[in-house]
């Protein structure tokens, strides 16, 4: 049987992303993934060359899209691509740091945004990666907490009438404490994982979403918090 719902998911091959391909695939969706290594799951990849011209990513992202989807729409685009690095404004790397947050979160989360605005159908759902630690200071982590304060920015930027999506679709960031993530384990082993959001409950959040299921209105900055294994939505402030 042919897939009669699409999605692209950028950053597809990341932690988060490469659950959502798998749980988008056994819904039986036809799934493309934007990423720098390909997503052997998926039913096509862009992959994506690192570029020191924002422009430029952005014209060979959009180029391979267009080459994949052969003039179909989408019903979302997931935007799951970014990163983390530390540092504070003496810090020795803290441009270089700083530089490489914009990059893997409001780069990506830009082109998305494009995307959306060419390939998205009437009513569909665009999601942004923010992060619930940007909404205050972080003094601890400047650079991402900068890049995900303008990715917040941007979804409420996308929420209001005039942002450029599609009639009728939805913008939407998530904004989690800390994701369940293989390297996250890897590095706070210590760490109390109850606390942490799954990202299978992340994948079918956005499921649901895309089915109309307590979806939040456009340019809602949503504050996922995870407590004793079980995780609540909250809009932000």
């Amino acid at each position: 049987m042919a897939a009669s719902s699409r999605v692209l998911v950028y950053g597809g091959k990341g932690a988060l992303g490469s659950v959502c391909v798998k749980y988008f695939k056994e819904k039986n969706w036809w799934v493309g993934s934007i990423d720098l290594f390909p997503n052997e799951d998926a039913d096509a990849n862009v992959v994506v060359a690192p570029c020191e011209s924002w422009q430029d990513q952005s014209d060979a992202v959009l180029k391979g899209v267009d080459e994949s989807l052969q003039g179909e729409k989408v019903d979302a685009i997931l935007c799951v691509a970014g990163g983390w690095a530390g540092g504070h404004a003496g810090t020795k790397a803290f441009i270089k740091n700083s530089d490489m947050m914009w990059k893997q979160s409001v780069w990506t989360s830009s082109i998305a945004a494009k995307l959306a605005s060419q390939h998205l159908k009437d009513g569909g759902l665009l999601t942004l990666p923010g992060a619930q630690p940007a909404l205050e200071g972080t003094a601890g982590m400047i650079g991402y907490g900068m890049a995900k304060a303008a990715v917040h920015q941007l979804t409420k930027s996308l929420g209001q009438p005039n942002g450029g999506l599609p009639e009728g679709a939805a913008a939407i960031a998530i904004l989690p404490v800390t994701l369940d993530t293989p390297m996250n384990r890897k590095w706070m082993k210590d760490a109390d994982f109850s606390t942490w959001t799954p990202l299978e409950f992340v994948a079918d959040l956005f499921y649901n979403w895309t089915q109309g299921k307590d979806r939040p209105a456009s340019g809602t900055l949503l504050k996922l918090n995870t407590s004793d294994s079980v995780t609540t939505c909250t809009t932000a402030d």
